[in-house]
């Protein structure tokens, strides 16, 4: 992989020949794709299904730069920590040992079980509508039919990471894991251990293997506290190689109560945390992240969006670096 920090692109779920052309078009050399195909039933990626992935990508002269979370099922029982989580873990492991041999680098995965994202749409600029979150439009059902503590999760992470991680480095593929989405406390019961500074030291601490670290989402640093927060994040966890590839969102509002809006108008000083990036040593890939519907859009990926978002961020980057280069 190249050892600089790059714009890829995050595509949809479904993947076609389309989506791969508008990332070449865009000026991008990788992608990031949510999951390959599979056949229901399955209960983990096969390896011959990754190597088609992985060459059909590359025949676009683009590479993946990352693989982002297996579906809920193949691991469920493991982050609630319920019985059968050893034959799933098993699974999840080959899954890693053949996403290594396919030659993927990276997999990105989140600790929350719940699949809540938001809650609600906003109109943004211009129209553009805007996927929001609001904690007071929660009710107080538990999801699971218990609830989940804080320890209870922190046990739940630990006993996954003692025994992916090992496999892991061995297969040569680096673990990146996404904060809680929302992140500001439990939801439907279950603790949000992946919130807050504190909870990714406590992670980073106890899992001391180069083939684990973050995908560091901008966007849910901000909502933990402001640009502030994201730039201590970014200060912190970077120059330790522990940030492996970047989601650069924007949100507008708080934690309890927030919008995503178009990179660049939001709470977020983008370009602080570009250069945050730059001067703290991170080589990995960045995406655009949630972008707004705008006019012409359809319900799913948001072309327009994405080409401008992408294009904003390429913008920022090219900047950034033209200026480090006249110091």
């Amino acid at each position: 992989m190249p050892d600089t920090m790059r714009i890829a692109i995050g595509l949809p779920r479904d993947v076609t020949d389309e989506h791969l052309i508008f990332a070449k078009q865009l000026g991008c050399d990788g992608v990031v794709l949510a999951t390959p195909a599979r056949l229901p039933g399955d209960e983990c990626w096969e390896y011959d299904d990754l190597v088609r992935l992985r060459e059909w990508v590359e025949s676009y002269g683009l590479r993946i730069e990352s693989l982002q979370n297996t579906p809920h099922e193949f691991w469920m029982k493991v982050r609630l920590g319920e019985p059968g989580r050893e034959e799933q873990i098993e699974n999840y492991c080959q899954t890693i040992r053949n996403i290594g041999r396919a030659g993927i680098p990276v997999l990105g995965y989140n600790f929350r079980p719940h699949p809540l994202y938001r809650n609600r749409k906003v109109e943004g600029r211009g129209g553009a509508i805007m996927t929001a979150y609001r904690r007071a439009d929660l009710t107080d059902e538990l999801y699971f039919g218990r609830e989940l503590s804080a320890e209870q999760m922190w046990e739940n992470h630990q006993w996954f990471a003692e025994r992916a991680v090992p496999v892991a480095e061995e297969a040569g593929v680096r673990l990146a894991l996404h904060p809680d989405d929302p992140n500001d406390g439990p939801i439907g019961g279950v603790a949000r251990i992946f919130s807050s500074f504190e909870g990714f030291e406590r992670a980073s601490q106890a899992i001391q293997s180069p083939a684990w670290g973050l995908l560091f989402c901008i966007g849910c640093w901000t909502e933990m506290g402001g640009t502030a927060n994201a730039l201590r994040g970014i200060r912190h966890f970077a120059p330790r190689n522990r940030i492996v590839y970047v989601h650069f969102r924007d949100i507008a509002g708080t934690a309890s109560d927030f919008s995503e809006c178009f990179v660049g108008s939001g709470d977020l000083d983008v370009t602080a945390a570009m250069l945050a990036l730059k001067e703290s040593g991170f080589s990995g890939a960045i995406i655009d992240d949630h972008a707004p519907a705008m006019v012409g859009d359809d319900e799913g990926w948001h072309f327009r969006a994405r080409g401008y978002q992408t294009g904003y961020i390429q913008g920022l980057l090219r900047a950034i670096t033209d200026l480090s280069a006249t110091k």
